[in-house]
């Protein structure tokens, strides 16, 4: 909790160091991991969307090394079953043969879920993290399982090869606080992945934060203060993102389908605050908006038939509101 400067700067610092450790294994992607910590932080799960290869799955471990979380990986595949993930109620005859029944929790019920692949397996299976992301609970047997806390749900899927896949239904997409794109290295960088990858001594992190402590800085971020004006601000780049809005660009009037629901504006500002906290300020600015409404909007916009055909993003779509909200300040 917040109560001083001091306390303020000694948050910041404890999400910079967390920072630098993942660095020691992670080269790079600097804007990738500070929007999956910006998830963390805000207490919300992530979509990774890149190519495989790219270290997706690297990071999400890395984190789960550098936080001392109980961290579980479920390879989706198409034959994956609901209760092969949230678990199954087993009959135990115990040592004097009288039967009973027993849940058998399934990877779940972890702190960090790495959810590899999601869209490989059905939406019967994609279904069964609903629950748990929104909730936070499993109810199987007629029974609700609370889930441990902290829980995260950190989900990869690859773009480019979509045969034997099932694309995330809209409600599902929703649950995601952000979607992150993880694109390919620079030279540089490329260099330096090989580098380290190839030699005798692999690099390790060590823990930087609890569990308890990765809570405590959760309510830190939840006082950061959000005045009225910028509050309206986010609220405008919601709203302008809805075809029917009178302000809205020409570009989201044409290609845009359906906008953004309430959740985008709760993930702008919640995203906003941790982003705040990082720097060592106790208030969201228009930049901090401006900064994190990509990654929220991005999974949040249908563009219409046309736009796919044109390949328009909806990164565009966003760049067209966010611009235009700008210009009306």
């Amino acid at each position: 909790m917040i109560e001083s400067k001091a306390q303020l700067d000694e948050a910041a610092a404890r999400i910079a160091a967390l920072k630098e450790e993942i660095g020691r294994v992670i080269v790079g992607q600097q804007a990738v991991v500070e929007q999956l910590l910006w998830c963390l932080f805000a207490g919300g799960h992530a979509l990774l969307e890149g190519i495989p290869g790219l270290g997706k799955t690297m990071l999400i471990r890395t984190v789960a090394d550098c936080i001392s979380l109980q961290f579980s990986r479920i390879q989706f595949t198409p034959d994956l079953m609901p209760s092969d993930i949230t678990g199954t109620t087993l009959i135990d005859f115990g040592t004097q043969g009288a039967a009973a029944h027993r849940f058998q929790a399934g990877p779940i019920f972890g702190n960090l879920v790495l959810a590899d692949e999601i869209n490989r397996a059905t939406p019967k299976t994609q279904s069964a993290l609903l629950e748990a992301m929104q909730e936070g609970t499993v109810t199987a047997g007629g029974e609700t399982h609370q889930l441990p806390k902290p829980f995260f749900v950190l989900a990869t899927q690859n773009p480019i090869e979509q045969e034997g896949t099932y694309p995330l239904p809209e409600a599902q997409l929703d649950r995601f606080l952000l979607k992150i794109g993880v694109d390919y290295p620079s030279r540089e960088e490329l260099k330096q992945i090989v580098l380290r990858t190839t030699s005798i001594t692999q690099p390790k992190v060590s823990v930087v934060l609890s569990a308890a402590e990765l809570l405590d800085l959760q309510m830190s971020a939840k006082q950061i203060l959000v005045a009225d004006e910028v509050l309206d601000l986010a609220v405008k780049v919601v709203m302008m993102s809805h075809a029917g809005e009178p302000d809205a660009p020409e570009e989201v009037k044409r290609y845009v389908r359906f906008g953004a629901g309430p959740r985008a504006v709760q993930a702008i500002i919640a995203v906003s605050k941790v982003r705040a906290l990082s720097a060592g300020r106790l208030h969201i600015s228009w930049n901090d908006i401006r900064q994190t409404a990509l990654p929220v909007l991005r999974h949040r916009l249908v563009l219409s038939y046309e736009a796919q055909a044109m390949g328009m993003s909806s990164d565009q779509m966003s760049e067209a509101i966010l611009t235009a909200v700008e210009a009306a300040r």
